[in-house]
């Protein structure tokens, strides 16, 4: 395998568990790999990884310590000169991939992002059109720069090496980032690393056994339950557009919490379907999940039909109703 740099960032001065999985990726390939590191913290945080590494950069300071286009690129760029390597490895996060793309085209780079494989002999595997379609490719253009998808890797143990070389950069800006507006931390409803996903349909807001509708206590049993077992909260389509045709919705559902073949792909270690059909566009969503289980009253769901690990014939109402009991 030809030489490869490990190119990482810090979240709030640590290393996010996608970065570890990405240094576990090029550990894996067994050839001679650099480290570089970027953002807040970034020196400390290269040299608890720096074990193994053949060199080891980064570029820290106020103006990296935050997600901006033109200073990521930047330290993007200096750090990938600095090590010379042919390959570089990076996760596909928010921040590269809005950065490396650019950063490719300054250094004549090819650059490829969603891939879950690499061989030793150069071959690579991707994702397209929204993971539905996986590719395996390579290219003779070097440098080249891959993207490696969060959730696809065994996560590397940290090794404690020698510090890294700082290096300094500079970057002119006309931009200056003044804060962030987030929802309250006991509000946040989408959690990437949560253990379990909880998904809800449509049924919720349909009709039930009286013949009434329950909004508001379907409202407020989801969010309780998000809130007391931290999990992450999805939707499926059906349910976030409902808004769209004036009918009674769950107010705090947006396209962002969709799951399914229009929405994201989510790798949480167990998930639970709720008032989902369970329907081929849902079950693509799921495919990453690594233990299925749902609820609903049709007992001919597609859900039954051998695409969850268990599947309860129950009302959702009355199964989250006890689980608060529980919890």
């Amino acid at each position: 395998m030809e030489k490869i740099l490990v190119l990482l960032h810090t979240v709030d001065g640590q290393l996010p568990q996608a970065a570890l999985e990405t240094l576990g990726l090029a550990q894996k390939l067994g050839g001679e790999y650099d480290v570089a590191v970027m953002g807040a913290g970034a020196a400390a945080a290269a040299q608890q990884v720096s074990g193994g590494a053949g060199k080891c950069f980064a570029v820290e300071g106020d103006a990296f310590a935050v997600s901006r286009y033109a200073t990521d690129a930047a330290a993007c760029e200096a750090l990938i000169r600095a090590s010379g390597a042919p390959v570089v490895l990076a996760p596909d996060m928010m921040r590269f991939h809005r950065a490396l793309p650019g950063v490719a085209e300054r250094l004549g780079a090819a650059v490829d992002t969603h891939v879950v494989a690499v061989s030793p002999d150069g071959a690579i595997d991707r994702w397209f059109y929204r993971q539905r379609i996986e590719a395996s490719l390579r290219r003779a253009q070097r440098p080249w720069i891959l993207l490696v998808e969060p959730g696809s890797q065994p996560a590397a143990q940290p090794q404690a090496g020698a510090p890294p070389e700082v290096l300094p950069v500079a970057c002119e800006t006309r931009t200056t980032v003044e804060g962030f507006s987030t929802p309250l931390a006991g509000e946040q409803t989408i959690r990437p690393d949560a253990p379990l996903l909880f998904v809800a349909g449509a049924g919720w807001t349909k009709k039930q056994r009286d013949g009434a509708v329950h909004v508001e206590e379907a409202a407020d049993l989801i969010l309780d339950f998000v809130r007391r077992t931290q999990c992450s909260l999805g939707s499926s389509k059906s349910l976030v557009d409902l808004s769209g045709e004036g009918q009674a919705v769950l107010p705090f559902l947006t396209h962002l919490h969709q799951v399914g073949q229009t929405g994201s792909s989510p790798r949480h270690r167990k998930g639970l379907a709720t008032c989902c059909h369970g329907e081929e566009p849902h079950v693509v969503g799921w495919r990453f999940i690594q233990e299925r289980r749902a609820v609903n009253l049709d007992p001919n769901c597609g859900w039954v039909r051998g695409k969850a690990d268990v599947v309860y014939v129950a009302d959702a109402f009355e199964v989250m109703r006890e689980l608060r009991k529980l919890l």
